[in-house]
């Protein structure tokens, strides 16, 4: 089984870093990272990954955004967790300085760079965010995140196949959005 400390190291950690940041629902920040984390975990039993494998993946999943999001520099990372889920966590940041379509793809490039438990992330990311789109979003955003969703499970699926049927299911049901 996963290591409850690393896990409560990395869910202090981010709540500290992000702060009094909200999710589209003014949810705390810190429910996205624990929903994220909880789809790795649930996935890391049903593979039966060894815990050097999942702490590493479920570490990750708690800092994905951190560096995108926040203050904290990969320097940062690296200083408190290590190089392995520094490289993962900073695989999974956009490069604010492309457009949006060459960020999605500068982010698929890095992230099949990494392991799979770091790929794993990206599609509990997506599954975790694939509910009911915010109020703000246009028909125009809903159908290009949904199309973003079958790119980055076309990409990543070979990562875990749990997470992959998660990811389908989620961009079947999220149809209904689209206007």
């Amino acid at each position: 089984m996963f290591s409850q400390e690393k896990y409560l190291k990395a869910l202090n950690f981010a709540a500290i870093a992000h702060g009094d940041q909200k999710t589209p629902n003014n949810l705390p920040y810190v429910t996205h990272l624990t929903n994220v984390a909880m789809e790795v975990i649930h996935a890391s039993i049903e593979s039966k990954m060894d815990d050097a494998k999942a702490d590493l993946a479920i570490t990750v999943a708690l800092l994905h955004d951190i560096i995108e999001d926040t203050k904290i520099t990969y320097d940062d990372i690296y200083s408190e967790f290590g190089i392995d889920i520094a490289e993962g966590v900073d695989a999974l940041s956009k490069d604010k300085t492309l457009s949006k379509k060459e960020q999605m793809e500068d982010s698929i490039n890095n992230l099949l760079a990494q392991p799979y438990e770091i790929q794993m992330v990206k599609l509990a990311d997506r599954i975790t965010n694939m509910q009911k789109p915010p109020k703000t979003w246009d028909g125009e955003k809903i159908y290009n995140y949904h199309k973003e969703a079958k790119f980055i499970l076309s990409c990543l699926k070979n990562s875990n196949a749990f997470l992959s049927q998660r990811l389908e299911s989620k961009i079947s049901e999220y149809r209904v959005y689209i206007k």
